[in-house]
């Protein structure tokens, strides 16, 4: 039986245990990326960006020393939000790869590819896949290396914001920064600043830590409502390892989930048209506040897609973990936002907080406009890949199985098998279970009309999953 690749595409990029990036798999995989995806390159410039996980400064310099011995000059962006290395690379025509393994385990990293014209496309990835294969038999002998640091991507990005915003939006907000080791939580908390808001941090952490928005660990959790405890936060705001993925929680301790705040962020944009995963809320349709919903499959790769193939004015995208997609510029009071079609982390938390701001309301009313829809999603960790796809497709097939998980289930409305396998109950309820493309994980997605409905039924899919997993002797 052959062994897995050490690393390999998964919903968005590169991804394997850190000790997988190795010399040779490193050049392969960059020489597979320029070879094959940056042949309309304005110039031999790449620029390089990473997050603060322990592995990425020597997987940056691989790639930096792998890009020379290609005959490519690397421009070292240094520690920066992926977001902010994609506008640097985007406005100048060039491509970018952002060393970075996003919310996945502290062990693992990963390399995201732009093109100059933007993100690289699952269409992208099989001619890198057999181009890499043909290079890793004549990797050279090649040194480390990275130019010395420029902050252009990091100053520019945060000119973005507030440059498009007036410098009193957020006055009279207090906010609190959940930290942690966001490679953006410098950059988070010195714009909300700029735009009036008073801010303090917590959480602040020297050590990486795996924070992801759609599924928030208990101990991060228990800071941020540690925080909210004395009264005196309007909200707590956060971002995932690579700040592309936004986190933020209103005063009364409620996560605002991400595919509510991409609605919100649509709606106060006046976006026209929508593009987001079929795991986002069914609110969005419901609302009425969109010309045009159009639904992908999960993983940005696929919203990028489809944004293109819109081509209309006024179209954005998410997905349910809040990461927002602008496929277009948008005038604003103040200024003008640039298009920017890769996930970012710091628009939606500004967009909602100073809309919030400027009616005189709470982040929760806001929330309350939408349509009472809500979902929740949750995961097994260390799940083997082979095992969770079995059971998926299990799920897919037989009624006897999924009665065992939920009567409701045995017979549902609807069984989608676009992503995984997706449920809609006779009642209306959503469970949605799909292997994680960036990790080792087994995810379950709930939907339903209310917060405590969809907590207790995502906890019974969760516990179910486990127990099935258990008795097949796959934990």
């Amino acid at each position: 039986m052959s062994l897995p690749p050490a690393v390999s595409f998964g919903t968005s990029g590169l991804r394997g245990l850190s000790d997988g990036f190795t010399r040779d798999v490193v050049f392969a995989h960059i020489g597979g990326f320029v070879e094959t995806a940056c042949t309309d390159a304005r110039s031999r410039e790449v620029v390089i960006g990473r997050d603060l996980r322990a592995s990425s400064p020597q997987i940056a310099a691989l790639v930096g020393g792998a890009l020379t011995a290609l005959g490519w000059k690397p421009i070292n962006a240094g520690a920066v939000p992926t977001p902010a290395l994609a506008a640097y690379a985007l406005k100048r025509g060039i491509a970018a790869i952002m060393v970075t393994g996003s919310h996945i385990p502290p062990d693992y990293n990963g390399l995201k590819f732009y093109r100059p014209d933007g993100e690289l496309l699952k269409s992208d990835e099989e001619p890198i896949r057999v181009a890499a294969k043909a290079l890793s038999e004549a990797s050279p002998d090649f040194e480390p290396f990275l130019p010395h640091e420029d902050p252009a991507a990091r100053d520019e990005y945060a000119a973005r914001y507030t440059d498009a915003f007036s410098p009193h939006a957020l006055a009279g907000l207090s906010i609190a920064v959940f930290e942690h080791s966001a490679v953006g939580r410098d950059i988070l908390f010195n714009a909300l600043e700029a735009l009036g808001a008073s801010c303090t941090s917590v959480g602040r952490s020297e050590v990486f830590v795996a924070v992801d928005t759609e599924a928030v660990e208990p101990s991060a959790m228990a800071q941020i409502h540690e925080a909210l405890a004395a009264g005196q936060f309007d909200a707590v705001v956060s971002m995932d390892g690579d700040g592309d993925r936004p986190l933020l929680v209103d005063a009364g301790g409620s996560q605002v989930s991400g595919d509510v705040l991409g609605a919100l962020t649509a709606r106060i944009l006046a976006a026209k048209a929508v593009v987001t995963p079929l795991t986002s809320t069914s609110a969005l349709e419901e609302s009425g506040w969109f010309e045009t919903i159009s639904r992908t499959r999960i993983g940005s790769p696929y919203v990028v897609e489809e944004m293109a193939q819109l081509g209309a004015d006024g179209v954005v995208g998410f997905e349910a973990n809040g990461g927002f997609l602008l496929g277009c510029d948008f005038e604003l009071a103040h200024g003008r936002l640039k298009r920017l079609p890769t996930r970012d982390a710091l628009l939606p938390v500004i967009v909602v907080l100073a809309e919030a701001a400027r009616r005189d309301v709470s982040v929760g009313d806001l929330v309350a406009e939408l349509p009472a829809r809500v979902m929740r999603a949750d995961r097994l960790k260390d799940i083997q890949p082979d095992d969770a796809g079995a059971l998926i497709e299990e799920l897919a097939r037989s009624a006897e199985l999924r009665a065992s998980f939920d009567e409701s289930l045995a017979e549902p409305k609807t069984i989608d098998t676009t992503d995984g396998t997706r449920l809609i109950t006779a009642r209306g309820d959503v469970i949605h279970f799909r292997r994680s493309g960036n990790a080792p994980e087994l995810r379950c997605y709930v939907e339903t009309g209310s917060a405590q409905a969809t907590q207790a039924l995502l906890s019974a899919m969760i516990a179910r999953l486990a127990t099935h997993l258990n008795a097949r002797g796959n934990r």
